[in-house]
C-alpha cells in the first residue's frame, strides 16, 4: 500500500479482501462499511472495456435512467426558443435561452451538469463546441440530449439519467449514487448502469468488450465484480 494513501483510504482497501471478486450486492456492502468521511460520499461503477477508443467504429456512449436517482441536484441549461423553452423553464431547468444564454457559454460560463438543446438550435450551439466538448456538455442526439421534447428530457436528467462516454484510455465511469443510499437502491442502480453498458457494445468490438469492472466511494478504492455480472456474448 503506497505511504501516500491516507489512513482513512488505507482502512478501505483492507476491507476487500485480495484477489477476490464480488457479487453485486457483498460489492455495494463492502463499500458502505468503508470509513466515512465528512460528506455524503458518490458511489461509481468504472468499467475497463476491451475496445480501441482511436477507432470511430468503436466509441461506446449512451445513457441509463437510474431507478433510484443519483442523489445529486443536476442543473441543466437548455438552448431552445419558444414553446420548447417554456417547457423546459416549468420542467425545471436551471438556464434557459438561446442567443443570449449562447454568448454566455462563449464568455466562459459552464455552470451547469448536462446541456440539452432542440435540433433547431443545434446549428447555433455548435458554435460553442469547443466549450462545451472538452467538458463532456455537448448536447447529443445518441444520449437524449438533441430533442423537441424538451420539458421530458430535462425530467429524465432530474430523476437520475446518467450519460456515459468512454474515454482515451478505454474506460466508462459514471454515477450510481451516494453512499447514504441503501444497498438495495445501490445495487438496483449499479445493474441498470451495466446492463446499458453492456448494450452499447460496437458491433465491431472483438473479443473481451468488458474486462473489469468496479464499485467505488469517492476517494476510495473500487471493490472488482464478478465478470459473470457484466460478461457479453
Amino acid at each position: 500500500m503506497s505511504k501516500h494513501r491516507s489512513k482513512r483510504y488505507q482502512k478501505a482497501a483492507a476491507l476487500i479482501e485480495e484477489g477476490k471478486s464480488y457479487g453485486l450486492e457483498e460489492a455495494v456492502g463492502t463499500v458502505k462499511k468503508f470509513p466515512a468521511p465528512k460528506f455524503d460520499p458518490t458511489v461509481t461503477v468504472s468499467f475497463h472495456l476491451g475496445v480501441d477508443p482511436r477507432k470511430s467504429d468503436q466509441m461506446v456512449r449512451g445513457s441509463v435512467s437510474l431507478p433510484h436517482g443519483t442523489g445529486k441536484n443536476v442543473r441543466v441549461a437548455v438552448f431552445a426558443a419558444g414553446a420548447a423553452a417554456e417547457a423546459a423553464k416549468a420542467a425545471g431547468a436551471e438556464h434557459v435561452g438561446f442567443e443570449e444564454l449562447i454568448k454566455e457559454v462563449q464568455g466562459g460560463f459552464t455552470d451547469f451538469d448536462v446541456a440539452i438543446a432542440t435540433p433547431e438550435a443545434m446549428t447555433e450551439v455548435r458554435k460553442i463546441a469547443r466549450v462545451l466538448g472538452p467538458r463532456g456538455l455537448m448536447p447529443n442526439p445518441k444520449t437524449g440530449t438533441v430533442t423537441d421534447d424538451t420539458a421530458k428530457a430535462v425530467g429524465e436528467v432530474k430523476a437520475g439519467r446518467v450519460d456515459f462516454k468512454l474515454d482515451k484510455n478505454g474506460n466508462v465511469s459514471g454515477a450510481i449514487g451516494k453512499a447514504s443510499f441503501e444497498a438495495s437502491a445501490l445495487a438496483e442502480n449499479a445493474e441498470a448502469f451495466i446492463e446499458s453498458v453492456k448494450r452499447a457494445k460496437p458491433a465491431s468490438a472483438k473479443g473481451n468488450y468488458i474486462r473489469s469492472v468496479t464499485v467505488a466511494a469517492a476517494m476510495c478504492p473500487g471493490v472488482p465484480l464478478e465478470s459473470s455480472l457484466y460478461a457479453t456474448n
